[in-house]
């Protein structure tokens, strides 16, 4: 054989390995068995999706058909798909030989977490499959909101939150976080509204309401999402820009303007941004969380455009998901710690780059309070207070707490202090580089971490007592914020005479704030409430971290001339984060219980579906079906 033929010969073998190294490594590592599937990917595993949607504001329902690639097992007679709240009014199937028909289908016993398994025959023959569809107005992945309930109040607004399982609400799919696929869309809405996804998008509105979508980026299917409204953007820079109601357009620019410089600092620490395209899509404040990570497009609360950048930690936090998540994935909501933990220490990694470490200190001593709190919580014994969770037969949204963040993060600083920042981060860029575009569950991320260490290291770490253990272990790292100190002897000095000095507080920003009140004792004075909201005016506060921690405080002290802002507050906001605190406290007394349920009478449309379930269940509120 000649030079030239073995050089072809060898880069045609290089290709066809490449390709084959790309279609495995996105299917490589699925769960077997996850507990919140009913897919079997071991059988048959979806490869792409095609979606041809529309949107109906009216009826509150999305209509279309969700076109199928998949790679089937030898012999699988059926793939099976995650429904919830489905109507599925045909499914068909084409023919390698690109004749297509109807098939029989056959939907399995409802579950009242998981919903409905989808059994769709399949054989050698079988090319592509065609569900024919309509989602439910109560579908608990959509909020469908009127234009009373968006900035503008002159256009309806739709958004999606498919994490952790409600993807199967509104596309049938397989709906496991260990299941990576591309997609393409197309979407049709009103010609008054754009539409966006997490995907490659448009910058601008057309004509004619129909929008295409593109992510060759395999996901899973948590990652799906869908925005349609009226929304303009701006660029930030080259790779990055931000959506948002037109009015508030460039006031969310100048919040976000150091988002470029975020990204950069990320890929200095760990690895070259694998999206394309950073964007940022500012939501109305109904919106359930602080931020969805959504590739190429986060989803954000309004709540983080505070006018003075003090709250775009936010943004660190979305933009390190970029990685820890989206690029490397927990293979089933018992591994959610892997997603959160690394999550949080990148973020305060970016901050301490961007602000340096007095500003990241900060950060990290608010996370242990926050885990405190949590742990308070659930209780220090409880099973939900473990790294490592058994969520089989529940809904796994009940594992998104403080525990998967901040006792995930403070194990993760943990092994960084054992090991020394240099080794640590050499190895977490090889871990997101050598995973990329896989799943990863806790033993497997165990097993490569724990060589890193000696013997007598890892007896120091107690990763048995960290990862399998409830409460929080004794070597937990304890920060230490110098600004938090000074925060500290200013309440102090001015608590017992109640004569505050706001020339003392002029430079505090948002998180010296937050940590200045929750210092104040529960419950607090009353004239010392009075003093402090006539100095600081807090009940008039626009920035929704003081408010929520003032209302919190204002409910445990009794002080009623905060009531009228919280129940403002209550109505506009609709982050679970500042929701349940709230609700939490006024149902304690009898007299809160009635001022609760008062409030939510109000307030419950305006949530989304998710704050809803969780405003309900404290509530104990049964809504009427749809």
């Amino acid at each position: 054989m000649n030079k030239i033929i073995l050089g072809f010969s060898l880069i045609l073998c290089l290709a066809v390995s490449c390709k084959n190294k790309t279609k495995e490594s996105h299917q490589e590592h699925i769960a077997a068995g996850d507990p919140h599937s009913f897919a079997k990917p071991n059988e048959a595993v979806i490869t792409h999706l095609s979606l041809d949607i529309e949107t109906d504001f009216e009826k509150k329902i999305i209509a279309g058909r969700a076109d199928i690639s998949f790679e089937r097992k030898k012999d699988a007679k059926e793939i099976i798909l995650d429904t919830k709240q489905l109507t599925i009014d045909s499914v068909q199937i084409t023919e390698k030989n690109r004749s297509r028909h109807k098939v029989n289908f056959k939907l399995g016993e409802k579950d009242s977490v998981l919903g409905t398994a989808l059994h769709i025959p399949i054989d050698d023959e079988t090319g592509q499959i065609h569900v024919y569809y309509k989602t439910s107005p109560g579908a608990e992945a959509l909020q469908w909101l009127t234009p009373e309930q968006t900035q503008d109040k002159k256009y309806p607004c739709l958004l999606t939150q498919s994490q952790a399982i409600n993807a199967r609400t509104w596309i049938p799919v397989q709906d496991g976080p260990g299941i990576r696929f591309t997609y393409d869309a197309k979407v049709k809405v009103p010609s008054t509204l754009i539409a966006l996804m997490s995907a490659e998008n448009p910058q601008r509105k057309n004509e004619t309401g129909i929008y295409h979508f593109k992510m060759k980026q395999p996901i899973p299917a948590y990652l799906l999402a869908l925005s349609v409204g009226n929304f303009g953007f701006s660029p930030i820079s080259e790779r990055c820009g931000v959506y948002a109601a037109p009015e508030m357009l460039e006031k969310c620019k100048y919040e976000l303007t150091e988002t470029e410089k975020m990204i950069q600092l990320a890929e200095n620490l760990y690895g070259k941004y694998a999206w394309d395209r950073y964007d940022i899509l500012i939501l109305p404040p109904s919106f359930p969380f602080g931020g969805m990570e959504n590739p190429r497009l986060t989803f954000a609360t309004p709540t983080i455009i505070a006018g003075d950048r003090s709250l775009v930690t936010l943004i660190a936090h979305e933009l390190a998901h970029s990685w820890s998540g989206n690029l490397v994935t927990n293979s089933t909501w018992n591994d959610f710690w892997l997603n959160e933990g690394f999550t949080v220490y990148f973020e305060y990694r970016i901050m301490e780059a961007l602000q340096g470490r007095d500003y990241s200190e900060m950060l990290v001593t608010l996370s242990l309070q926050d885990l405190h709190l949590a742990l308070k919580d659930l209780g220090e014994t409880s099973p939900d207070t473990r790294l490592k969770l058994d969520l089989k037969g529940r809904n796994p949204d009940e594992g998104v707490t403080d525990i998967a963040y901040n006792k995930g993060y403070f194990f993760l600083r943990l092994m960084e202090e054992t090991l020394g920042r240099e080794k640590w981060d050499t190895f977490l860029k090889t871990y997101f580089t050598e995973n990329a575009f896989k799943t990863m569950n806790t033993e497997a991320f165990l097993k490569k971490v724990t060589p890193l260490f000696s013997p007598e290291q890892l007896s120091k770490i107690k990763i048995e007592e960290w990862v399998y253990k409830p409460g929080l272990p004794q070597n937990c790292p304890k920060p230490q914020s110098v600004l938090f100190a000074m925060a500290d002897t200013f309440r102090q000095q001015h608590f017992e005479k109640n004569t505050w000095d706001a020339n003392g507080t002029k430079r505090w920003n948002t998180h010296i704030w937050v940590h200045f009140l929750r210092g104040l004792p529960s419950p607090t004075p009353l004239e010392k409430m009075a003093s402090l909201d006539k100095v600081f005016h807090f009940s008039q506060s626009q920035n929704a971290e003081i408010q929520a921690i003032w209302f919190e405080k204002s409910l445990q002290s009794g002080y009623e001339p905060a009531y009228p802002a919280m129940r403002v507050f209550l109505t506009e906001v609709g982050r679970r984060k500042f929701l349940m605190p709230l609700y939490k406290e006024m149902i304690k007394t009898e007299k809160g219980k009635a001022m609760a349920q008062d409030i939510y009478k109000t307030a419950r449309a305006n949530y989304h579906p998710i704050s809803q379930m969780s405003v309900d269940e404290v509530l104990r509120y049964h809504p009427l079906p749809n």
